[in-house]
């Protein structure tokens, strides 16, 4: 039985995907033992390691001192982090050209004009240097300009957030508007967020934004929740384990490794919209988004802007494609389906609290809509985001059980 040592951080989603994506592989065809500690991305390499005695390992190098160890050992080894330049061992990550292409896509569908991506400094990350530019260049082939915003370099200990927010916000601020800003991952869509709420710009009506990884932390703890990607890291994680499976049987990696296709865009408030300038409309939509709980109709609604259903009704669907009414249940199914997959919320208590008159109606337009039961898709949410790894350091890493 091969032993295998796994070096993920599980404090994002992007690492508990891939531990996923490797527990799937080891569970039907790898069945080593795994040697898995929790620990963070700059960490460095534990002390268990130097001597190890395993057979393979997939690490997260995002510094020379752990590629330096790694390389000593002598062993296969998988990265699964391309922030370090001219390692010589195989890197598996995602395709950021589709990603990019998913998030262009996602705004010039909603119309949008004006757009911007919002990254890192530059050399930071070449993976996400390319999908910045991979986004202006498909937003410039579709006839638009495209802002890119790269932080300024300096050492990570050095730089101040509040700065940084500062710079943001002035970036943000003279953009034209509405505007639509990918973001390169979910924190820089949630550092957008934070500095719209800073100078008073409304999203999504001014600024929609969409991030990048579909951490259901980071997307849920921002306000408004966070649009984002979903780039699809359990598939990363198996093919991995597949790759480093392959080397410890002797054999080479191939010369051309895949790049992962990413799922596809998870949409959120922070997007929720559709660019247009007519105020009576963006002013509705204000509304439900902020009464859809309640008991509200289309006249409610009509009435907030003051005009009648009949002015409201032809200028919102000419706008959204969506009846007032057709709005409010697709508001009130996507506060549904964020309380099914965040909470333990017993399905009744949902419906009311997601603005539903009974259970039944919402199981109605929850299956008409998703071909799902609210029952089944929150089983499905919850199977997806189980894991089995072990999680303690090996002290005697031979005698450690299997996966």
């Amino acid at each position: 039985m091969r032993h295998v040592a796994i070096m993920v951080e599980t404090s994002r989603a992007y690492g508990r995907g891939l531990l996923r994506g490797i527990a799937r592989y080891n569970r039907q065809r790898g069945r080593w033992h795994t040697y898995f500690e929790p620990h963070g991305l700059d960490d460095p390499p534990p002390t268990w390691l130097k001597g190890w005695n395993g057979d393979g390992v997939i690490a997260r190098i995002d510094n020379r001192r752990m590629a330096r160890a790694l390389l000593a050992l002598g062993r296969p080894v998988v990265n699964l982090r391309g922030t370090v330049p001219g390692l010589p061992f195989p890197f598996l990550g995602a395709n950021n050209e589709t990603v990019a292409r998913l998030g262009a896509e996602h705004f010039l569908e909603k119309g949008f004009m004006h757009f911007g991506f919002c990254g890192f400094a530059r050399g930071y990350h070449p993976g996400l240097d390319r999908r910045g530019e991979c986004f202006r260049r498909l937003i410039e082939a579709a006839g638009y300009r495209c802002s890119l915003y790269q932080q300024p370099r300096g050492p990570k200990g050095q730089r101040k957030p509040e700065n940084e927010q500062r710079r943001l916000a002035r970036w943000i601020k003279n953009l034209p508007k509405p505007v639509g800003i990918m973001a390169a991952n979910d924190d820089r869509g949630l550092d957008i967020l934070n500095a719209c709420r800073r100078i008073g710009v409304k999203v999504p009506y001014q600024v929609a934004v969409l991030g990048v990884d579909n951490d259901e932390y980071i997307c849920g703890l921002s306000i408004p929740m966070l649009s984002s990607i979903d780039i699809n890291s359990e598939e990363t994680g198996y093919q991995a384990a597949a790759l480093l499976d392959r080397m410890m049987s002797g054999r080479k990696p191939p010369l051309r490794l895949p790049e992962i296709q990413p799922r596809a865009v998870v949409a959120r408030q922070s997007t929720d919209i559709l660019a247009t300038d007519d105020r009576r409309v963006i002013q509705a939509l204000d509304f439900i988004r902020q009464h859809a709980r309640g008991p509200i109709s289309s006249r409610d609604v009509a009435r907030s802007v003051g005009v009648s259903r009949a002015t409201l009704g032809p200028r919102f669907k000419s706008v959204t494609r969506r009846t007032v009414n057709q709005e409010i249940r697709r508001v009130r199914l996507d506060l549904a389906k964020d309380l099914l997959a965040q909470t333990d919320l017993p399905i009744k208590e949902i419906a009311v609290e997601a603005g539903f008159r009974a259970i039944q109606y919402m199981t109605r337009v929850f299956h008409a809509a998703t071909g799902q039961t609210p029952a089944s898709f929150r089983r499905l949410r919850t199977d997806r985001r189980s894991v089995e790894l072990s999680p303690e350091p090996p002290a005697n890493p031979r005698r450690r059980s299997s996966c």
